[in-house]
């Protein structure tokens, strides 16, 4: 199961794509798919064709973990 992130890498806007595993402390690259702004739409200086992209954990300031979208779909009932 593929993880969604934001990966913010320094001196450049944020990054959305997606993990297969999260990274360990003792990585130096990480490895994502699905590479977009986070708005969606494509990063300038990354080709269209590109299917992987391979980062080095040295440029990046830190990774967001998103969720799933599962808690959208919560029914809850109120009392009105």
């Amino acid at each position: 199961m593929p993880y969604q992130v934001l990966i913010h890498v320094s001196g450049e806007e944020a990054i959305a794509g997606e993990v297969e595993e999260l990274p360990k402390s003792t990585d130096t690259l990480v490895t994502f798919t699905n590479a977009r702004r986070r708005e969606g739409k494509e990063i300038h200086y990354v080709d269209s064709r590109t299917v992987k992209i391979i980062w080095p954990m040295d440029k990046i300031s830190f990774i967001e973990v998103l969720g799933d979208g599962e808690a959208d779909e919560i029914v809850s009932f109120v009392r009105e």
